[in-house]
Parts: C-alpha cells; structure tokens; sequence
C-alpha cells in the first residue's frame, strides 16, 4: 500500500501537469472559458465523461484520440474553471 508522502507526490506531480496542459491550450484558445456560462462548463464537463465511458467500452482502438488520461485532464481542468466561475459569481 502506499505510503501517504507517496499519494501527496502523485497528486502534486498530476496537478503540475494539469497546469502545464492549461498554460499551453491557453495559448491555443485564450482564456475562451470565461465566455462560457457555468452549465456549459458543466455540458463540456459531461461530453468528455461520456467520451471516457466510449473508450473504455469499446472493443476497437478510436481512430483519433488523445486518450481516457487526457479526457480526465480535461475535465478536472473544466471543473476549475466552473469553481473559479462560482467564486466569480459570488463576489459579484
């Protein structure tokens, strides 16, 4: 079983990466975000968990995927978004 300093570095390491893949898709696509209403955060939210649910059922390779790794990465990087989002909302 792990050791808890283990699952602290792990969730560290993932959080670093999560980072990383948000400062790179804002170059793409800016902060595109923020012109999005909370239940659209929460429709891109749910897309990505069903494209998840796709690709573990499926029997066949998809053609052109970034992965289920990705697809969470995604979502826990949407999920962010919405809290900043909320807090946004209550200061207004």
């Amino acid at each position: 079983m792990p050791q808890k300093t283990d699952t602290i570095n792990e969730y560290d390491a993932i959080l670093k990466e999560l980072r990383a893949l948000m400062i790179a898709k804002n170059v793409d696509y800016g902060d595109s975000w923020r012109k999005m209403r909370l239940p659209s955060i929460t429709d891109q939210i749910i897309v990505k968990a069903y494209r998840i649910r796709s690709l573990e059922e499926s029997k066949e390779p998809p053609k052109v995927s970034e992965g289920i790794e990705s697809e969470y990465k995604d979502i826990i990087n949407y999920c962010i978004f919405a809290l900043i989002k909320l807090r946004e909302s209550k200061v207004a």
